[in-house]
């Protein structure tokens, strides 16, 4: 799963790991590890004010490109007090600081360490973040956000070099060491697989109340994948022992 995946891919960059730190476009997590095994996480995919989407609203707001966010707030002396528990809040506070003189380096830092108390008081409250701190997402690339977590965890954060692919790597090894203990054959279809011609459609399941939409991947008619339901019904594994089910509503 996407929790074991993002851990198997930090204790392969720090085999020491302790603590995990993930904030990624849409959601955030936090990792506790022991012995490199997962022994708590928690994680937020309601609320943007704490993910990446928080500071991008922030970087149209004030018409500074989100890449440029990290070099700003290392030229700050100390952030600017920004609430960070809403955008819209965040928002009013921003306006308020630009007005009594705050600059946009004292406001840009301000909104990630907003962002990290966030982080903090929603994810890690209560529990006991010990080192080695891995911090992976995309939003690890705001060099920022990094200062503004040693800053309230007084500690040093490791980010991976390939910080924003860390799920798809612990993926990928989870797979390899499935692959080589298990005998197994693969399913890889090469790299040809780019130029193969997909088909991609959807339905809806209806055999419950979600009524979930499925999506679907075929090439040459066999069906790849299927993804989208609650309960695993359609998932892969399934749909290669059944054939597509008639009196579904498709649409492509």
């Amino acid at each position: 799963n996407e929790i074991t995946a993002h851990a198997v891919a930090a204790g392969h960059v720090a085999p020491e790991v302790r603590t995990v730190l993930e904030i990624g476009g849409q959601d955030s997590k936090i990792i506790l590890l022991k012995d490199g095994i997962v022994v708590d996480f928690a994680m937020n995919s309601v609320c943007a004010a704490g993910t990446g989407s928080f500071l991008d609203h922030q970087s149209a707001r004030l018409g500074i490109p989100i890449e440029e966010f990290g070099d700003y707030a290392l030229k700050a002396d100390e952030g600017a007090q920004i609430a960070g528990r809403c955008s819209v809040f965040a928002e009013s506070d921003m306006i308020h600081k630009q007005q009594v003189g705050y600059g946009l380096e004292e406001i840009i830092y301000g909104l990630c360490q907003a962002l990290v108390r966030n982080y903090l008081n929603n994810l890690a409250k209560g529990k006991d973040l010990l080192g080695p701190l891995v911090f992976q997402g995309g939003v690890a690339a705001n060099s920022g956000m990094k200062r503004a977590f040693e800053a309230a965890l007084n500690t040093e954060v490791i980010i991976p070099k390939y910080y924003n692919v860390m799920g798809a790597i612990g993926a990928a090894l989870l797979a390899h060491e499935s692959m080589m203990f298990e005998e197994r054959k693969t399913n890889f279809k090469g790299f040809a697989a780019a130029d193969f011609n997909y088909k991609t459609s959807s339905f809806s399941c209806g055999c419950c109340e979600n009524n979930c939409e499925i999506i679907k991947i075929k090439v040459d008619d066999k069906v790849l994948a299927r993804w989208g339901g609650r309960c695993g019904k359609w998932e892969l594994d399934q749909a290669n022992r059944r054939r597509d089910t008639s009196g579904v509503s498709s649409s492509v």
